[in-house]
């Protein structure tokens, strides 16, 4: 289900190429979320994924109470994460994971501008991924990127923290990935189409709050 602030949409299916349910969350505790968890009200969950500023606790209670692997990548408010905190929950920062078919490449972060952890020039992330080249090769394809920055000029700002990575766009474009799935921008939404932008074959998916799709 791609909950709307109605509550009332229903589970939206992204080509079930891989017959995954995925929860993604970032940016704040829902606690329409929180509700759902604890009385049983999702529907099969096959793996949770969270785009950053979310409490390790609460990645640790999601991870427990739904008993699935969850993957995380930091924001830039992420700054009490340790090796075992969030726990039982993986770290995939410059990783590619795999969920049954699916794979998936992580980047932590924002843009640079305070010099706080989890920050990042455009040039320090363009770094991060062409050091990956040959896991990327090695991995490929990639079916999903999950970030907390959004690409440039897509649901990003023009304030210099809430600015998206040109580096996103270019790995898009050479890698053409199903989805990038990101937080960071805060927005509220009245459909999960609201949240949605298609650039070329990559559906770029804002989550912010939480979202649930089948892939």
């Amino acid at each position: 289900m791609i909950p709307d602030k109605t509550g009332q949409s229903p589970l939206k299916t992204l080509g079930k190429k891989h017959n995954l349910t995925l929860l993604t969350l970032s940016d704040y505790i829902d606690s329409e979320l929180t509700l759902r968890v604890e009385t049983g009200q999702l529907p099969p969950i096959d793996l949770i994924i969270s785009c950053g500023d979310m409490a390790p606790e609460y990645l640790s209670f999601l991870r427990e109470r739904l008993e699935r692997p969850l993957f995380y990548v930091k924001g830039n408010h992420d700054l009490r994460y340790t090796v075992s905190n969030p726990m039982g929950c993986e770290n995939i920062h410059a990783r590619i994971m795999s969920m049954g078919s699916l794979n998936i490449l992580g980047l932590e972060g924002s843009m640079w501008y305070n010099g706080g952890p989890n920050q990042y020039t455009d040039k320090m992330m363009k770094k991060i991924i062409f050091w990956m080249g040959f896991q990327i090769w090695r991995k490929r394809p990639i079916h999903m990127i999950v970030t907390h920055a959004s690409p440039r000029h897509i649901h990003d700002r023009e304030d210099l923290c809430h600015m998206g990575f040109e580096s996103f766009n270019r790995l898009m474009e050479k890698q053409r990935p199903d989805y990038l799935i990101h937080g960071h921008i805060h927005r509220a939404f009245d459909s999960f189409n609201a949240r949605m932008t298609q650039i070329s074959h990559t559906k770029i998916i804002n989550t912010c709050g939480y979202t649930i799709i089948e892939v």
